[in-house]
């Protein structure tokens, strides 16, 4: 046999045993070629790629540079070269090899694949998105390359474009799951919930062991309200993956939801452990303490340890403001939240935006909402500029607003869903504040200031928060009830028995407020009791704990969640409103109220747990404040057997409600505006002081 057709014969075996993935046999075939001085370019090079394949970096790059160094023109070892390289994070030597391919070849699409993952791991998205559409140019058929430039363009923000690419991909390839998956996901994004589950439940036909797949969804159908066929979704994962952090998180969601607090939260501890790394995660977690803790130190304990985690790592990248120190000058003020829209956010918002003085005032907002509604166009239409960002990373965003000049910036959402706490953890502006997603704290040293009122946190309560707190004169809220829905007749005057009643969300229903209405019930007979359920009939566990808490179940009745006018009129049917402990009614008592349904309130150690001390101080109602279980009981007891008064309380509560600070729009917002005009000139006064 000549030389060269065993040379040719080895290659061929080599060749095949790269294709099955036999790498370590590729060198031991190739090995006779390998030590020859005149070894081939090919035989190198193939060997280089195997040896990368197993991590033999160094030896990898001495065959490739052997290569280059006798044939600089061989443009598939200068790719490899490149690939080596980025694996050894050397990215900008990488850049060059690349470029220095593509100066020979430059519609080589093996290299522009590879050169826009490199920019893709580099975080340089608008480069990969340019260099993969290079791609395509040379090749539209590639359904691997739409489906990564509809990734690129994703992550940018260019959800339409996103869109079409991942179309293009599925019309090339329609049995890829993975393209399947990545639209879904898309979908998710954008709030598209049923073209969502379309595309997941096609890529689980072909691929039905696929994870991302069986997340995606469980999460679609989380969104779209389908809580029973999420919950076994994710049930089902776990079954698979015990310490899948998604499903664990999302699953922790759905059951504190339906009001199962134990299992909910030993859900949202496993998730944080299984993703120490996730802030969001970890961020549900931090919030969720506060519906079932009675002690404040163990609330700013978890957040303090959020913030360790994820915070601190990005204490480094705060720079010196160079806003001007004016301290009377008009500020920019900018406010951040996903609300921005229906929530119920736009009831507190409304009030402030609409009355902030723009002579003193420049008003911005960041908004992070998936589905604008009416409501975002009406909140836009008050703020002198308005951002979507939604599609912005925190790091990006928090660019954006240092650029934008941000004097102070208003967190509107802390830990809850959707927050941008790694952004605040950036520290874009001079001064940051917490308000309104909660009473609380974040935990956190880049945001300065909490906003609170004299009864959520009377003296000698600051040392429960990472913040320093800020009283205004009356009230943390100020509210807009977005409706003129009628108030009806009580209705014990027709029904013949007195109906208590709440439609908090039921994760605020603790056992120690099920005793405490177990309590008012077996005092005031015949009186029923409704409660709001996410899904009809209720969850088991929740049956489960109004029995074993001694709630007669034949009494009980529940109305679904519903939209903003029928859930109003559901106050129509209830005599008294019974709050939730520790973690207060905020926005629904603030609606009970409204509806002239009064609200008996047990105040505790906790902020969230002070909220109807305040309200109900606002309106000089505090004969309705209780401090003690026994007084909660004693007091809803004595309203539910005093008629006259709930029908006196029923016409007069809402002309109370439009008389107090509670409604006065005008007045709040001048004592926030004075609240902010204080930080700033304390900022002018000392400039950027990070605090310990």
């Amino acid at each position: 046999m000549h030389a060269l057709e065993q040379l040719n014969n080895l290659f061929r075996s080599a060749t095949l045993e790269y294709s099955e993935g036999k790498f370590g046999k590729v060198l031991d075939t190739l090995a006779p070629l390998l030590h020859s001085s005149e070894a081939h370019p090919e035989v190198l090079n193939l060997a280089a790629v195997c040896l990368r394949r197993l991590n033999r970096y160094d030896e990898a790059e001495r065959y490739l540079r052997s290569v280059i160094a006798a044939h600089p023109a061989h443009v598939d070892a200068r790719c490899n070269l490149g690939n080596l390289l980025r694996d050894r994070h050397r990215i900008a030597e990488a850049e060059i090899e690349y470029g220095q391919a593509l100066a020979i070849r430059p519609d080589h699409c093996k290299t522009l694949e590879n050169l826009a993952l490199l920019l893709e791991h580099d975080n340089r998205l608008a480069g990969a998105e340019t260099i993969l559409q290079q791609c395509l140019a040379i090749d539209s058929t590639n359904a691997r390359i739409w489906n990564r430039l509809g990734d690129a363009q994703n992550t940018l923000g260019k959800c339409a474009e996103a869109e079409h690419a991942y179309r293009q991909a599925d019309a090339i390839d329609p049995d890829n799951a993975k393209v399947l998956c990545d639209r879904g996901i898309l979908f998710n994004q954008l709030h598209r919930t049923t073209e969502a589950k379309a595309a997941f439940e096609r890529a689980l036909r072909l691929s039905p062991d696929d994870l991302r797949g069986q997340i995606g969804l469980a999460v679609a159908l989380h969104m779209s309200r389908q809580l029973i066929p999420a919950e076994a979704a994710y049930r089902k994962i776990l079954e698979r993956d015990p310490e899948e952090s998604t499903a664990l998180n999302n699953l922790s969601a759905i059951l504190l939801d339906a009001g199962l607090l134990d299992e909910g939260m030993s859900l949202s501890e496993r998730a944080v452990a299984s993703a120490p790394d996730a802030a969001l995660t970890h961020a549900s977690l931090a919030y969720t303490l506060n519906f079932l803790s009675e002690d404040p130190q163990t609330v700013l304990h978890e957040c303090r340890r959020w913030a360790q985690q994820h915070e601190n790592p990005l204490l480094g990248q705060h720079r010196p403001h160079g806003n001007n120190r004016d301290p009377g000058r008009r500020l920019r003020i900018g406010y951040v939240s996903p609300d921005f829209s229906g929530h119920c956010q736009s009831l507190f918002m409304v009030p402030v935006l609409s009355n902030h003085d723009h002579d003193r005032f420049e008003i911005w907002c960041y908004s992070s909402v998936a589905t604008p509604d009416a409501m975002t166009q009406r909140l836009a239409d008050y703020v002198d500029v308005w951002r979507p960002v939604r599609q912005l990373s925190d790091e990006r965003l928090a660019e954006q607003i240092r650029e934008d000049q941000i004097d102070i910036l208003v967190d509107l959402t802390m830990h809850m869903r959707d927050g941008r706490s790694t952004m605040f953890a950036r520290k874009p502006a001079p001064v940051q504040v917490a308000w309104l997603a909660y009473p609380g704290t974040t935990g956190m040293r880049s945001i300065d200031y909490r906003i609170t009122d004299p009864y959520i946190d009377p003296p000698g309560t600051d040392d429960r928060y990472a913040e320093r707190s800020v009283r205004l004169p009356d009230t943390f809220w100020c509210y807009n009830p977005q409706s003129r829905e009628k108030v009806q007749p009580l209705p014990a005057l027709s029904a013949g028995h007195v109906t208590l009643g709440s439609l908090n969300n039921p994760c605020k229903l603790s056992d120690r407020t099920l005793r405490m209405w177990a309590g008012v019930m077996e005092r005031v007979e015949n009186a029923r009791l409704l409660l709001l359920s996410r899904t009809l009939p209720p969850h088991d566990g929740l049956i489960g704990r109004l029995r074993s808490n001694g709630i007669d179940l034949r009494r009980v009745d529940f109305v679904p969640h519903q939209g903003r006018e029928s859930y109003l009129q559901t106050y129509n049917r209830i005599d008294i409103a019974l709050d939730t402990f520790p973690y207060n009614g905020h926005t629904t008592s603030l609606d009970a109220l409204w509806m002239g349904v009064p609200v008996v309130t047990r105040a505790g150690p906790t902020v969230v747990g002070r909220a109807g001390l305040s309200l109900l101080s606002n309106l000089d109602l505090t004969g309705f404040v209780a401090h003690s279980d026994e007084a909660f009981v004693d007091i809803a007891v004595d309203l539910a057997n005093d008629l006259p008064r709930l029908a006196q309380l029923r016409t007069t509560l809402r002309a109370r409600m439009e008389m107090s600070p509670l409604m006065d729009g005008v007045r709040f917002t001048r004592n926030l505006e004075a609240a902010y005009r204080a930080m700033w000139r304390e900022w002018c006064s000392i400039g950027d002081n990070d605090r310990v």
